[in-house]
C-alpha cells in the first residue's frame, strides 16, 4: 500500500475545484466558436464572470492568463507540436530543467498482472475504490495492494456510473469503498510537489498482453508532448496496426498517469477520449502550462 507522509495541502480548496468547471466551459466554448474567435469578454459573459474574475480563475487553475492558456489549447498549437516532435522512439527526457513537468514521468513505477488476471475478469482480487478531487473534476480511484489500477473522472456527479465503469473492466473482482487506501494515489498523481522519483507512485496493468504494451508505450511519451495513433503503432513495431492501437489506447484504465490524452489524429484532432473531449483538452492545456509555471 502507498504511504503519505508528506505534509501537503490536499484536498484543494472549493474555489480550485470549482475553477475547473468554469475552464472546461470556456474551452468548450472556445471549441465551438473559434473560427469567430471570440474575446475575452465573449467568453466571460458566456460561463457568467467578469473579466477580472475570468483572469483569476485561469491564472489560479493553471497558472496562465486565459489568452497564453487557450493557446495552448488550439488545432493549431497541436499541429506545431506534432510537426516538431522527433520519433516517439527517439524521444529523451531533458533533465535539470525548470518546471515540475519534467519530472512527471520519471515517478511512475509499473507492473502488470498476469494475462490470467485480466481473463478472470478479475476473480479473486480485492480492489479498493474512492471519489476525490481532482484539477479536472471528481476522480475515481481504483486500487489493488500492489498499485493504482484505476483513475476516472465522475461526470455529472454521477459516481455509481463512474464506479460501474470501473466495474465493466474487471467484472469478478470484490469492490469495496475505502477512500483512505486510495487517496494517497490521487495526491501522488496530480500534486506536482510530488513529482519525484524518491516518492514513486505505483501502478498496476491489468489488462490482455496486447493492451498492456500500449499502456506501457503511452507511458513512454513525455509530459508536454503528443503523438499519433499511427506514430505509437510505428513505436511499437505494429506499423499497420493503428486501428488496434488505438481501441487499446481507448480502454487504458489508469488516465491521466498512463497519458491516453497525449495521443491525437494525424491531421492534429483530438478524436475520442474516454472520458471526454473537453477533458482531453484541458489536460493537455494544463499540462503545457506546467512546463511553464515557475
Amino acid at each position: 500500500m502507498l504511504t503519505d507522509t508528506t505534509e501537503i495541502k490536499w484536498p484543494p480548496s472549493e474555489s480550485e475545484v470549482s475553477d475547473y468547471d468554469k475552464v472546461r466551459r470556456a474551452i468548450a466554448f472556445i471549441s465551438a466558436e473559434w473560427r469567430e474567435h471570440p474575446s475575452l469578454e465573449e467568453i466571460a459573459a458566456h460561463i457568467g464572470v467578469s473579466i477580472p474574475h475570468l483572469h483569476a480563475i485561469f491564472r489560479r487553475w493553471s497558472g496562465l492568463s486565459p489568452k497564453a492558456f487557450l493557446q495552448a489549447v488550439t488545432l493549431d498549437h497541436a499541429r506545431r507540436v506534432l510537426r516538431s516532435n522527433a520519433p516517439l522512439l527517439d524521444a529523451s527526457y531533458e533533465l535539470g530543467l525548470s518546471g515540475p513537468g519534467r519530472l512527471h514521468d520519471l515517478f511512475i513505477t509499473h507492473e502488470s498482472m498476469s494475462p490470467g488476471d485480466w481473463k478472470a475478469g478479475g476473480a479473486g482480487l480485492l480492489l479498493s475504490y474512492g471519489f476525490h478531487p481532482s484539477p479536472f473534476g471528481e476522480a475515481i480511484a481504483v486500487s489493488t495492494d500492489r498499485g493504482l489500477a484505476g483513475l476516472g473522472f465522475v461526470d455529472d456527479n454521477d459516481r455509481e456510473a463512474a464506479l460501474q465503469d470501473m466495474k465493466t473492466r474487471w467484472p469478478r473482482a470484490n469492490y469495496i469503498m475505502d477512500q483512505d487506501v486510495t487517496r494517497p494515489y490521487v495526491v501522488r498523481a496530480f500534486d506536482p510537489s510530488l513529482w519525484t522519483r524518491e516518492q514513486p507512485l505505483r501502478i498496476v496493468m491489468i489488462g490482455s498482453d496486447f493492451e498492456i504494451r500500449v499502456w506501457e508505450g503511452l507511458l513512454q511519451i513525455p509530459f508536454g508532448r503528443i503523438t499519433t495513433y499511427g506514430d505509437l503503432a510505428k513505436s511499437l513495431q505494429q506499423p499497420t496496426a493503428a486501428r488496434a492501437v488505438g481501441s487499446a489506447v481507448g480502454r487504458n484504465p489508469i488516465s491521466f498517469v498512463v497519458p491516453c490524452h497525449r495521443v491525437i489524429g494525424k491531421s492534429g484532432s483530438l478524436t475520442g477520449y474516454h472520458w471526454g473531449l473537453n477533458r482531453k483538452q484541458t489536460i493537455l492545456g494544463w499540462e503545457a502550462c506546467q512546463l511553464v509555471t515557475p
